[in-house]
């Protein structure tokens, strides 16, 4: 009963995130994605199908791996990022680059690639896809060239480098938390192995899109934009790098990271909410009107339908079955391959709270393994994870024509060159852990 369900929930969020991914009431526009999980969520919770005791503690106690804590992480440092945003720092950047390299578009490909990985690594996959998706449309459509090899550029950059910090990806936070794993230890761990993915990752790319890119540039007109708030720049600036500071030292203060992030955004929405009040802006508005929110009810329904489907003891043999490979590199390998195809089938958020279950008892190569695979499967299809679902959405309303297919067309092409530096990452991972 408890596996139907939830069989029925995972292949009603497909089928939403294909055909009806948003839904239009008034002036209001929400996703549904995670419509079918909340209500197989309620079910569960109703009624008697299985023990609660574990699933109350997980979420109610101070446990490490409470998912409201990775909430309020998550979106904590989303409120510093978005700000960051709004006072058109990111616009600033990739402006200036463009018109600095706009000669060659391999010049102009190679200057987004690194900035879009750089704003990544301290932000997060999210905020890079709702920030360059609309940038990249614009000034393709200025430059008379063409968006694909930008887009998905931009695309594989922020679901590769999102795994080099704990807080580019929510799956870093849960599965690192869940094992254990301070901020400063998984950044020496995945520092060697995300440069080394990143760079196969450019070469898949520039083989994909070798004759769009060499073509010239025949025309560019686009004006250099300005910081449009100074002081909204350098404030949330500042608060996003002393909140990385404080993140890195969070083990030797003793505070858990959610606290830290949670702080600085109290901080940071404290002197915008007194700023808008003086300059008679809406800064405070505006940042919280982009979090995003539907994440809470995915998350907290995704782990009540994993707790359920965990009762059964599904994931104890699935983990068995795992831990049976004794080599550690090739259970790592296993770990990868697996994870990276259950993100296409769940998306990469429930995925990581299913093998946090399986991943009980394994090493850390394995840990490591997952989290990569949980970043990697966004790649493969839309519905690996949520930046692929907000990618496709913000495409569909710039009246960018990207099906569900040809994403999974280049996506297969990219993901495949990929795995082969993601194999080669997770065997020298024993040399960092």
């Amino acid at each position: 009963m408890i596996i139907a369900l939830s069989i029925v929930a995972i292949l009603g969020m497909m089928g939403l995130t294909i055909f009806y991914p948003t839904l239009h009431v008034k002036s209001f526009k929400f996703n549904t994605f995670y419509l079918p999980l909340l209500f197989i969520a309620i079910i569960f919770l109703a009624f008697p199908l299985f023990d609660k005791t574990e699933l109350f503690e997980s979420l109610f106690t101070d446990t490490p791996i409470n998912p409201l804590k990775i909430l309020v992480l998550f979106l904590s440092i989303s409120v510093l990022s978005i700000a960051l945003d709004l006072s058109g720092f990111f616009a600033f950047l990739s402006s200036w680059a463009i018109k600095r390299f706009h000669n060659s578009q391999y010049a102009l490909f190679f200057s987004l690639f690194v900035l879009v990985s750089l704003t990544t690594i301290f932000t997060s996959n999210d905020i890079v896809i709702l920030t360059f998706t609309p940038f990249i449309i614009y000034l393709a459509r200025h430059g008379k060239i063409s968006a694909t090899p930008y887009l998905v550029m931009e695309f594989v950059a922020g679901n590769t480098f999102s795994m080099l910090l704990e807080i580019g990806n929510p799956t870093n936070i849960y599965l690192s938390t869940a094992f254990g794993i301070t901020f400063v230890d998984y950044v020496k761990v995945m520092a060697i192995p995300t440069l080394i993915i990143g760079l196969f990752s450019i070469g898949a790319i520039l083989l994909l899109f070798r004759k769009r890119l060499s073509k010239p540039i025949e025309h560019f007109d686009l004006e250099t934009k300005k910081v449009e708030d100074p002081f909204l720049m350098w404030v949330s600036l500042i608060h996003l790098v002393l909140t990385i500071i404080f993140l890195a030292l969070s083990n030797f203060l003793h505070f858990e990271m959610w606290i830290i992030t949670l702080a600085f955004a109290a901080s940071l929405t404290i002197i915008l909410f007194v700023y808008s009040f003086i300059a008679k802006k809406h800064e405070v508005r505006m940042v919280y009107k982009r979090l995003p929110y539907s994440l809470t009810p995915f998350i907290v329904s995704m782990f009540v339908i994993i707790m359920a489907v965990d009762s059964t003891g599904l994931f104890q043999q699935a983990g068995s079955l795992m831990s049976s490979i004794n080599n550690g590199v090739l259970q790592g390998i296993s770990y990868l391959v697996s994870s990276t195809i259950m993100c296409n089938l769940v998306n990469n958020i429930p995925m990581s709270l299913m093998f946090s279950r399986i991943l009980d008892g394994s090493n850390l190569v394995s840990v490591y393994s997952t989290i990569i695979g949980s970043n990697l499967g966004a790649l493969l299809s839309p519905i690996g994870a949520l930046a692929g679902i907000m990618w496709m959405s913000i495409l569909k309303e710039k009246g960018v024509n990207f099906s569900f297919g040809r994403f999974m067309k280049y996506g297969a092409k990219i993901t495949g060159i990929m795995i082969v530096g993601a194999i080669i990452g997770v065997s020298i991972l024993p040399l960092f852990i």
